[in-house]
């Protein structure tokens, strides 16, 4: 009788979920002594992402999750480019500076020709790196005038993103948060002398908190440090972090001063990959002039061939996602812009009004600013159940709202927001609401405390 080889003889001709590296456990710790076919480990991967939630759904987070196939094609086609060889991707080095000097004018820099900025892994690189300048720049001049320069401090609201404080824990400088309080909930400019001194390298100011996503008024925090200079002679910068507000105010409150337009913003970061439109990847920093960054910051490398100045915490890294921010510029120009990020505005407005109308919830904020609303269960509406329960109740249906609670004064109050991002339909929110209202019905009819044992849930810092 013939020998027929089993099918593990030939795994190609295997159906892929039949071959024996399908059936094994894959290495976790240590790094197996055979490999496997491209498609089974492919199809290993791709099986295990599934246990992923559906990004569209995923409105817990600022970062995009939606390009244009023409986009996507570029993706593929540049994901090779390493930007920081500038000798062997020159045409990808200029597409860098072309987008930052573009930001520049968006950013209202007195002369975009004497700015200077630099793409970044992300948002969070570009604020660290616009901390440093601004560090550098204090000691400077400190010592330059013979005073100490070893105790740096930043002024921030405690509600800024989690970088901030990455940065002052790393950089060692001094975080002083000017406290979230239910009369101030983001940092306006009062009481700001009570935090502000000779040693203050500058003042962060954020276009789109993350709890709200309001924007706080750089205008009157830069109003407050007049005063307090001309009663104190200090002279202190403000920094924007405009994570997500540097790619919206420009195009829906185009009248809004909150950038170079004001004199003591020296400099802005942002995220390419939140309102920028890319995928996950890219950030910005502009500086409104080039002496606000000390020279001994930028590096002359001789590298593959040729020397180039780098400014980065980052060596090599992706040049394709600074391609899909280009392709963005030319796409959609300020129309399209402004087209993408009034929809998500309209989206927004529609959603914080349908919460506001089931009677439960109070709004924080209704997506003015930036497309993001949040809101707080009322005080007295019900002891069965709170917003962690109603977060568990949507995941359940494929939807993704977070629930956490207030920084500070408010961490007894516990919000939710939606983020909502190119690619969240009216349809798609029509279908969001419904769903609230599904599992805020369910939840009325308890006529017991949910339980409280076993949450999963936690802080967002998107």
């Amino acid at each position: 009788m013939a020998n027929h080889p089993r099918p593990d003889d030939d795994v190609e001709l295997s159906p892929i979920f039949s071959r024996a590296a399908e059936a094994s456990a894959v290495p976790e710790r240590s790094l197996a002594d055979h490999g496997m076919l491209p498609d089974t480990a492919y199809q290993v991967i791709h099986d295990e992402v599934m246990l992923d939630g559906n990004a569209r759904l995923n409105l817990a987070t600022f970062v995009g999750t939606w390009m244009d196939p023409m986009a996507q094609r570029l993706y593929a086609e540049t994901v090779d480019k390493n930007l920081i060889d500038k000798d062997e991707y020159p045409a990808t080095a200029a597409i860098e500076e072309r987008c930052w000097r573009l930001l520049a004018d968006l950013w209202q820099a007195p002369a975009a020709a004497s700015a200077l900025g630099t793409s970044t892994v992300g948002s969070s690189e570009a604020a660290m790196l616009a901390g440093l300048a601004l560090k550098r720049r204090w000691q400077q001049a400190r010592r330059a005038a013979g005073k100490p320069a070893d105790r740096p401090n930043l002024v921030m609201s405690s509600a800024v993103q989690v970088c901030w404080e990455k940065f002052a824990n790393y950089f060692e400088v001094e975080a002083r948060y000017v406290p979230v309080t239910e009369d101030h909930l983001m940092l306006d400019g009062y009481e700001l002398e009570r935090y502000v001194d000779e040693n203050t390298i500058a003042v962060v100011a954020i276009m789109g908190v993350t709890y709200t996503g309001c924007y706080e008024p750089v205008d009157q925090i830069a109003a407050a440090l007049d005063r307090i200079q001309a009663e104190t002679g200090l002279d202190v910068p403000i920094h924007v972090d405009a994570a997500s507000g540097g790619f919206v105010a420009p195009f829906l409150q185009p009248e809004l001063a909150w950038d170079f337009r004001l004199p003591r913003v020296a400099s802005i970061n942002a995220s390419g990959h939140k309102y920028g439109l890319v995928f996950p990847g890219v950030g910005w920093v502009v500086w409104r002039h080039v002496d606000a960054v000390p020279q001994d910051m930028i590096f002359k490398v001789a590298y593959l061939g040729g020397e180039m100045p780098t400014l980065a915490l980052n060596f090599s890294r992706p040049g394709a996602q600074v391609l899909l921010q280009y392709y963005n510029f030319l796409r959609l120009g300020r129309d399209g812009f402004t087209a993408v990020q009034q929809s998500c505005q309209d989206v927004a407005k529609y959603l914080s009004a349908g919460v506001a109308a089931l009677g439960p919830f109070e709004l924080l904020s209704d997506g003015s600013d930036i497309p993001v609303f949040a809101w707080r269960l009322r005080v007295g509406y019900t002891d069965k159940w709170d917003l962690h329960d109603l977060s568990a109740q949507l995941r359940q249906r494929g939807w993704m709202v977070p629930a956490y609670p207030l920084p500070d004064e408010l961490t007894a109050q516990t919000v939710q927001r939606i983020v909502v991002r190119n690619g969240l339909s009216m349809e798609l929110a029509g279908h969001l609401l419904d769903a609230v209202r599904e599992c805020v019905t369910y939840l009325d009819g308890f006529t017991s405390p949910m339980p409280k044992q076993g949450r999963t849930g936690g802080a967002f810092h998107h």
